[in-house]
Formats: structure tokens, sequence, C-alpha cells
């Protein structure tokens, strides 16, 4: 089960990126933080407005040194389409991986078997290639580029920043706390 520090596990797959096709595997993505944002399919309805979302800030993303993997099971040929059709998804630069086995959805835990799609599961990555932050909601319920920013720059300070963490509600320049004998029983 994909879990808080644990290592991604080992994938190779055809992806969609700047209209050409590449291969990416899970070495490609260790030596940097990377965000796997898996969402159910191609030409549906929610996915178009969380991927545009996320095209719309990644420029934000990758000043934090963040790239984005975007991944469902259709394959990159599928990619490619919708990219070159939708006026939402014709915004995207960033990776869309084609995962028709199902195999990372797996290795992410995130496969609707009997449906053979992907939760919408957020994963960050850090450059060790060990997850470090989770979400997974309903196929219904959209998500936030904004606040996934949030999460990284909190996760990003926490890395940097040994023996200090981030409360409820932090953001970037704000006051950290120092976990100490001190402070129990005071906030």
């Amino acid at each position: 089960m994909a879990r808080i520090n644990s290592p991604i596990k080992p994938f190779s797959t055809d992806a969609f990126h700047n209209g050409k096709f590449i291969k990416v595997s899970d070495e490609d993505v260790k030596g940097k933080w990377g965000v796997f944002f898996f969402y159910p399919a191609d030409f549906t309805f929610v996915c178009p407005t969380e991927l545009e979302d996320l095209a719309d800030h990644y420029a934000e993303f990758q000043k934090l040194g963040v790239e984005i993997y975007a991944v469902s099971t259709d394959k990159h040929f599928t990619h490619k389409a919708w990219h070159d059709t939708s006026p939402a998804i014709s915004k995207i630069t960033y990776v869309m991986l084609g995962d028709p086995t199902g195999t990372i959805a797996r290795n992410f835990d995130v496969m609707i078997e009997e449906a053979g799609m992907a939760d919408r599961g957020t994963f960050l990555v850090d450059p060790e290639g060990k997850i470090q932050y989770i979400e997974i909601t309903a196929g219904g319920v959209g998500r936030s580029a904004t606040e996934l920013l949030g999460k990284i720059q909190a996760a990003q300070y926490v890395a940097s920043h040994p023996g200090e963490v981030c409360p409820a509600k932090w953001t970037e320049g704000g006051e950290t706390l120092k976990p100490s004998l001190d402070l129990v029983g005071k906030i």
C-alpha cells in the first residue's frame, strides 16, 4: 500500500509531453520533486478542469522545482488526441503518462479494478523517490492546484528544516513550530 515515506515502485511507460511521445520511468522522477496526479479518464468532465488548473499554475510548480506527472489508464496516443482537441487540455505542457495496463495506478493503490481506471489521487514524491503527501478524493470532487502548491511548500520547508513543522493554515514565510516538551499543552 502507498504510504507516507514509502518509495515509489518501479515503472516504465510511454508519455505525451510537449507534442512528443517519450518514455518515463521511476528513475526519471528521482532527484527532483514530483507530483503524480491520477485522474479517471481523458475526454471526461471533472478531469479537464483539474488538469487545466494545474496547467494554469504550472510555472509556479516549476519555480518550486516540481514536475507534474498526470496519469490515467489511457494510452499516450489518447492523451495526444485530447490535447489536440480540447481547449483546456491544449494548455498542458507537463508530462501526461499513459498507464493502459494500470501498473502505475496499482503501484500507488488508486486502481479501480472493476472500472479499469484510477481514482483521483495526488501524490507528492520527494527527490529520494519517497511519498511525502497523499490525497485521494471521490470521483466527483475536483482538486485545487493552489491548495496543492501550499502543501508542496510546506513539505519542502519541513524537508529543508529538520526539527520544524508547519502548523495548520501555514503559508510560505509564516511561523513554524519546533516540537519540544516546552510546547506540550501550550498550543
